[in-house]
């Protein structure tokens, strides 16, 4: 016996170091990650239950408390990652061995949160794969957590240019489904944007591309309380270029509702804009002093589609200061207690009905806005997730709604009164025909909108104004001023349908 005990089995052969096992739990203990799995977090809920990431975002920021680098961080991926899906979506399925319909949910959210810091963020590829898959591994397991990381290396063998090179459209036969996909459209969308544009080359380019980057915030001054440079001066930020009463912060700034003048509410959040066609409501001359209106007095107003609030706070602040009154209108309740809370201390009367069903007695007001619901087109940049939710069918629907809505308004606008047309929307079905066949309907005269715009650069041959963010730093709203002629308005028996 040399070397062995009684009983023990003698060994074949000599033994030699064994290679590692592998692991079936994480490689090592999970980093702590609270950006990366807000943003994760967020994207699931958008892909769940149709959320909102701009609501859901700041609201998960607020109860984990995620400040400073962190919440710029979880803000520039998510927002980021819902904006460029589509093209996200094509990279990651070009590198995968499986239709994204065959992809796990959450699987597939985490990698288009990994793919957006590969394609479009100056973070290193090693830290986007790495913190990608710890993410995975710790909540789906090893496996999913190896078919991510596989794909994401492959993601990471080219830049965003040598992926839209190889997956775009050919621009020589295709140029509008080129620029959709190099700019993260859906290409019914381009195509409504060129049509507005008149243009699918350069200027459709710019339009893409400055819809396609991440806004500057915009704020408000409520008139009468506090001036644009005051709001500048508090918050950090640079006066507004058109409108006297905006602010311009940089983006990336924090959560704007975290503002002293905002929670005090001295100022609102609102694209330049919205500002822009609100204040041309109340430019535009009014005409005639007899009617229902009490005398021609400039001093009753209507907010027809008032919900959330943004619109009629300012148009309530502007009429307050001349003791005018503001009648705000909204169908959803809880839409109508957003416009009570933001126009709160302000001369306001809420009303929760259809703007295409009220009770008031028609020629009762001076000036109607009507901010009609929309395919929100021209705010594609602010709702990240929108561009991929619209589908071309919605817009049927909506201009039956804002042709009703519409002909309402001028209805319920005294004879000489004027009647504001908005839509966040540059496409032509949702603006131009819309106010081309109510005028013609209903004999409204329509004003030249772009008097009413000064000092705004850029707003084409008129008579509406159509704004866009590559020419004016704004959304892209539609405005179009009628105004209700003297003589009675044609009845056709078509309720403007």
């Amino acid at each position: 016996m040399t070397g062995y005990s009684r009983g023990a089995s003698k060994p074949s052969r000599p033994r030699r170091p064994h290679p590692p096992r592998r692991r079936t739990g994480p490689s090592r203990p999970p980093v702590e990650d609270p950006a990366r799995l807000a943003a994760l977090e967020t994207l699931r809920a958008v892909r769940q239950r149709d959320a909102y990431a701009n609501l859901v975002l700041p609201q998960l920021l607020r109860e984990r408390r995620i400040t400073g680098r962190d919440a710029a961080l979880a803000t520039e991926l998510t927002y980021g990652a819902a904006r460029a899906q589509g093209l996200l979506d094509a990279v990651i399925e070009a590198c995968s061995d499986r239709p994204l319909s065959e992809v796990d949910g959450s699987a597939l959210d985490a990698l288009r949160l990994g793919a957006y810091q590969l394609l479009r963020t100056r973070i290193p590829a090693h830290a986007a794969v790495a913190s990608t898959v710890d993410l995975v591994r710790a909540e789906l397991g090893s496996g999913i957590a190896g078919f991510v990381n596989a794909v994401l290396r492959r993601i990471a063998e080219q830049d965003e240019a040598a992926w839209v090179d190889e997956l775009a459209p050919d621009p020589d036969t295709d140029p509008i489904g080129n620029l959709a996909f190099t700019h993260a459209h859906p290409r019914w969308i381009a195509q409504a944007f060129a049509e507005a544009l008149g243009s699918r080359d350069e200027p459709l380019k710019r339009a893409l591309e400055a819809d396609d980057a991440r806004p500057a915030v915009h704020l408000v001054a409520r008139p009468g309380e506090v001036s644009a440079d005051e709001l500048a001066a508090i918050v950090g930020g640079d006066v507004a270029p058109y409108s006297p009463y905006g602010v311009h912060l940089e983006a990336g700034a924090g959560d704007p509702g975290d503002l002293e003048p905002v929670r005090e509410r001295l100022a609102n959040v609102q694209d330049e804009g919205s500002q822009l066609c609100a204040l041309a409501l109340t430019r535009a001359p009014l005409e005639g002093g007899e009617g229902d209106a009490g005398g021609g007095t400039d001093d009753r107003w209507l907010d027809l589609c008032a919900g959330p609030g943004g619109k009629a706070a300012l148009l309530a602040a502007l009429v307050g200061l001349e003791g005018g009154e503001l009648i705000a209108v909204e169908k959803a309740p809880h839409r109508a207690e957003l416009v009570r809370k933001i126009t709160s201390g302000l001369p306001v009367t809420v009303h929760v009905a259809d703007g295409r069903e009220t009770d008031f007695v028609e020629g009762a007001f001076d000036r109607v806005l009507v901010d009609a619901p929309c395919t929100g087109l021209g705010a594609l940049r602010r709702r990240p997730e929108a561009r991929w939710r619209r589908q071309p069918t919605d817009v049927g629907t909506l201009t039956k709604l804002q042709h009703e809505l519409l002909t309402e308004a001028l209805r319920l606008v005294r004879p000489g009164g004027v009647v504001g047309y908005v839509v966040c929307s540059p496409h032509l079905s949702e603006t131009v025909g819309v106010v081309t066949d109510v005028a013609r309907r209903t004999g409204a005269e329509v004003l030249d909108a772009r008097e009413f715009f000064p000092g705004v650069p850029d707003l084409g041959e008129g008579p509406h104004v159509q704004l866009w963010p590559h020419l004016h730093g704004t959304d892209a709203m539609f405005c179009a001023v009628l105004r209700r002629p003297v003589r009675a308005l044609v009845n056709d028996g078509s309720d403007g349908v």
